[in-house]
């Protein structure tokens, strides 16, 4: 069973690699706005919808099975999903909710998780393979421009917002640098790499991380 997390600077192209992962991988890729999704939907209680759209076997029904077994139901869910410049700092039961979902399904198996410190709380688990993008800056302002549709100023506003937000939430609930290259046991420049490439790279690491 293998775990793949990456997580990247905005415009570095860190969630098309990791959605190209999984596919290389035939196995599910999560991010963030799932994870969301569906602990919106428990925080309504809607159990008859979950039950219905969320069967066990597919990503979503795995993910909210991991919710439900993370905290008393309604203990800690509401804004727990939030966008990381949205996370209520003082909600010590958002880190506790997320460690537990993530681990939960680390253990189900395999899978890519895209951001929400996952490197972080999976650091220990010997068949994660923990995964930084990078790229320079005016080639992130250029495709943030091309893929948003945004000017120059308001792209490079964007990628500041993001990652200013990404360090705080680290340095919060993991008391960590974020870009520090010692926690991960990759790190990519997508400068002169495709997506495809550089995906490519992280299953071949991965195939020697998880070699006895």
């Amino acid at each position: 069973m293998s775990v793949v997390t990456i997580r990247g600077q905005l415009g570095s192209g860190a969630p098309e690699i990791g959605k190209k992962i999984a596919d290389i991988l035939h196995t599910d890729y999560v991010d963030r706005e799932i994870i969301a999704e569906v602990a919106s939907r428990l925080h309504r209680q809607e159990q008859e919808v979950i039950a219905k759209e969320m069967p066990p076997t597919n990503l979503l029904g795995r993910i909210a099975g991991a919710l439900e077994h993370s905290l008393p139901f309604g203990e800690g869910f509401e804004g727990a999903y939030l966008p990381a410049w949205e996370i209520p700092l003082n909600d010590t039961r958002y880190l506790q909710a997320l460690e537990s979902v993530v681990r939960e399904l680390a253990q189900s198996q395999s899978l890519v998780i895209y951001g929400r410190g996952a490197q972080f709380i999976l650091r220990d688990y010997p068949q994660a393979l923990h995964v930084q993008v990078v790229a320079p800056l005016e080639m992130r302002v250029k495709r943030l421009m091309q893929d948003l549709k945004l000017d120059q100023e308001t792209a490079k506003q964007e990628i500041a917002r993001f990652d200013n937000s990404s360090r705080q939430f680290i340095k919060r609930y993991f008391r960590a640098e974020l870009e520090d290259p010692v926690y991960y046991d990759l790190v990519i420049n997508t400068e002169h790499l495709s997506f495809q490439a550089a995906a490519s790279i992280v299953v071949d690491a991965l195939s020697f991380k998880n070699q006895p």
